[in-house]
Protein backbone atom coordinates (compact mmCIF):
# COMPACT_ATOMS: atom_id res chain seq x y z
CA UNK A 1 0.00 0.00 0.00
CA UNK A 2 1.70 3.64 -0.93
CA UNK A 3 1.60 6.01 1.45
CA UNK A 4 -0.93 7.98 -0.54
CA UNK A 5 -3.46 5.29 -0.43
CA UNK A 6 -2.46 4.81 3.59
CA UNK A 7 -3.39 8.34 4.01
CA UNK A 8 -7.09 7.80 2.45
CA UNK A 9 -7.42 5.04 4.56
CA UNK A 10 -6.49 6.85 7.76
CA UNK A 11 -8.78 9.67 6.93
CA UNK A 12 -11.83 7.21 5.72
CA UNK A 13 -10.71 5.65 9.61
CA UNK A 14 -11.67 8.86 11.36
CA UNK A 15 -14.42 9.97 9.22
CA UNK A 16 -16.04 7.23 10.41
CA UNK A 17 -15.30 6.70 13.68
CA UNK A 18 -16.84 10.45 13.78
CA UNK A 19 -20.12 9.32 12.45
CA UNK A 20 -20.41 6.10 14.90
CA UNK A 21 -19.78 8.66 17.73
CA UNK A 22 -22.04 10.95 16.49
CA UNK A 23 -24.64 8.05 15.36
CA UNK A 24 -24.75 7.09 18.79
CA UNK A 25 -24.46 9.85 21.11
CA UNK A 26 -27.71 11.27 18.70
CA UNK A 27 -29.84 8.30 19.40
CA UNK A 28 -29.16 8.24 22.78
CA UNK A 29 -30.83 11.58 22.92
CA UNK A 30 -33.40 10.90 20.49
CA UNK A 31 -37.41 10.75 22.51
CA UNK A 32 -38.85 9.35 19.52
CA UNK A 33 -38.58 5.54 19.09
CA UNK A 34 -38.54 4.79 15.60
CA UNK A 35 -36.14 7.83 14.78
CA UNK A 36 -33.53 6.55 17.68
CA UNK A 37 -33.71 3.10 16.06
CA UNK A 38 -32.92 4.54 12.60
CA UNK A 39 -30.34 6.10 13.94
CA UNK A 40 -29.15 3.52 15.46
CA UNK A 41 -28.91 1.09 12.44
CA UNK A 42 -26.31 4.01 10.94
CA UNK A 43 -24.12 3.82 13.75
CA UNK A 44 -24.15 0.13 13.19
CA UNK A 45 -23.60 0.53 9.20
CA UNK A 46 -20.73 2.97 10.00
CA UNK A 47 -19.59 0.41 12.29
CA UNK A 48 -19.02 -1.98 9.87
CA UNK A 49 -17.41 0.12 7.55
CA UNK A 50 -15.43 1.57 9.84
CA UNK A 51 -14.09 -2.29 10.18
CA UNK A 52 -13.80 -3.08 6.69
CA UNK A 53 -11.19 0.30 6.68
CA UNK A 54 -9.54 -1.13 9.59
CA UNK A 55 -9.42 -4.70 7.64
CA UNK A 56 -7.61 -2.93 4.99
CA UNK A 57 -4.23 -2.63 7.17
Amino acid sequence: MTSKELLYVEDALGHENFMKTCSKTTSEQLKDVNLSTYVQQLESKHNEIFNKFLNLL
